[in-house]
């Protein structure tokens, strides 16, 4: 017996050293809905769409084990090692709890030793035959600090129905036959029913008898489908038969012990199931999504904003630009002429350059031009003639993006306002001037920008084109042009400069 428990030693071992090659992966994708069956698919769905926050349990493979080792009994007369064979099928419950169903063959003897030969006790040999129900609980399947286990450890109980039949010698130097208990005290108790073979003192050769088991043991997994270990199975009468080595005597009953190396394989079909659960962490969903989130509802990430301009405080060069100002991809207020004085508080938006520097509110110190001065004064002479029909005097200044004659949308909303102060007044007509005369293609430009004003005028706000006098190209800012009213009559119509 200790050489045989040399050999399983050395086995164990070996099994530790080949289990360390065995592949460790989180098992199965929770998305995968072809491992989940039918009745749990609506829990899937809900969980998938994050209406239930517990994934579906899936499908997982049986184990088919096949064990091999050494039978013992623990026996009023010494016990050496016999052997002894098990066949079993294992279902997972959940990642802790499984059942198993197990048919088992235990052949085990004995020797008495001085002491019991004093007492005349012989020699026995006990075969036993058994069909077992075990559930079984694995220690180390939920795990925090690695992902799916490479060995399971588990202790089991249950249930077997038990039939042994026991032989012994009536003398030392006799042959072994069968035991029926002939003159003993009490020889069925404790058992269901005898069975097998002749009758002999109102009994068979086999003791049927309920029990229960106990025990634990260790697998290690190979590959996805292969895994080895070792097991320690006892066997207890349930009602407390003490005959199993054909002898009764002291306090405590016989019972049968198995230890074997174990080969189990997973069955079933894996594109469908996942591998038995003790092999799988539960925890594997739940870290996987901590680490990489796949699954969960994520909040949408609002980054600080102090000002609210659309550009973060940690972007921001400007972090306290005023309420509804409009802003560069710096959160800086805009600068379109680039005078240093943003647009919300530039009273002259386009500011050319030969105009910098420019006062606190963004008006530059070109000098006036003669025609402004011009119109300025015929505006004073108009105010301080008591006979004057017209006094709406300057209306707006349109501003153009460079080289440009289309008016923007700023520019048609000032001229609709313009145009309601000209239909309201309609003794006035209106002086049109544009800038530009450093060359014909400036003046050109200035021509078109006028003529840009009145069309929409005259087009758009219902405006008479006879109320407009032209005047294009000249002196000032080239970008811009002016409104003014005045008694003096409108020409209507011009041509554009001739260019050559």
């Amino acid at each position: 017996m200790a050489s045989m428990k040399n050999v399983l030693m050395c086995a164990l071992a070996l099994l530790v050293t080949t289990a360390g090659f065995a592949q460790t992966d989180f098992g199965w994708d929770w998305r995968d809905s072809s491992k989940v069956a039918v009745k749990n698919q609506p829990q899937r769905n809900e969980f998938i769409n994050n209406v239930f926050p517990y994934p579906a349990k899936p499908r997982s493979q049986w184990e088919l084990g096949f064990g091999l080792g050494v039978a013992t009994m623990s026996a009023d007369v010494a016990s050496k090692a016999g052997f002894g064979g098990s066949v079993s099928v294992r279902k997972a419950l959940n990642h802790t709890f499984s059942l198993r169903a197990s048919i088992a063959d235990l052949n085990s003897s004995g020797e008495p030793n001085t002491f019991q030969l004093s007492q005349n006790r012989v020699p026995f040999k006990t075969r036993t035959r058994q069909i077992g129900f075990d559930v079984i609980a694995s220690l180390n399947s939920l795990n925090y600090y690695r992902a799916n286990p490479k060995t399971n450890v588990y202790v089991l109980a249950g249930y077997s129905l038990s039939g042994s039949k026991v032989m012994n010698k009536t003398t030392q130097a006799g042959d072994f036959r069968t035991f029926y208990g002939a003159g003993l005290p009490d020889i069925e108790e404790g058992l269901l029913t005898t069975g097998l073979g002749a009758t002999v003192n109102n009994r068979q050769s086999y003791a049927i008898y309920n029990s229960f088991s106990a025990g634990g043991g260790i697998s290690f997994k190979l590959s996805d489908v292969l895994s080895v270990g070792l097991e320690q199975r006892f066997t207890f009468s349930a009602a407390g038969y003490d005959y199993l080595d054909a002898v009764k005597a002291g306090n405590s009953n016989d019972y049968l012990g198995q230890t074997s190396a174990r080969i189990n394989i997973n069955i079933g079909d894996r594109s469908k199931k996942v591998a038995p659960l003790w092999w799988l962490n539960p925890n594997n969903y739940l870290y996987g999504e901590i680490n990489a989130p796949k699954h969960m509802k994520m909040p949408k990430v609002k980054l600080p904003d102090v000002d609210n301009d659309g550009v973060t405080d940690e972007f921001d060069l400007e972090p306290n630009t005023p309420a509804g100002v409009a802003v560069d991809t710096h959160g800086r207020a805009k600068d379109t002429d680039g005078d240093g004085i943003p647009d919300y508080r530039d009273k002259e938006l386009i500011t050319l350059q030969s105009c910098f520097p420019v006062n606190n509110d963004g008006v530059g110190t070109c000098p006036e031009p003669a025609c402004c001065k011009e119109v300025k004064e015929m505006v004073s002479n108009l105010k301080t003639n008591s006979g004057s029909l017209c006094e709406i005097g300057e209306l707006s200044t349109i501003v153009f993006d460079r080289n440009k004659a289309k008016l923007s949308k700023e520019a048609t909303e000032t001229l609709a306002a313009v145009a309601a102060k000209i239909n309201a007044n309609p003794n006035c007509n209106i002086r049109v001037s544009g800038y530009g005369y450093t060359s014909k293609s400036a003046q050109q430009l200035s021509w078109d920008r006028v003529n840009a004003v009145v069309k929409y005028l005259t087009e758009k706000q219902g405006v008479s084109e006879s109320r407009f006098i032209y005047k294009a190209g000249a002196v000032g800012n080239e970008l811009i042009v002016t409104l003014f009213g005045t008694t003096d009559a409108g020409t209507g119509a011009t041509s554009a400069p001739h260019l050559t």
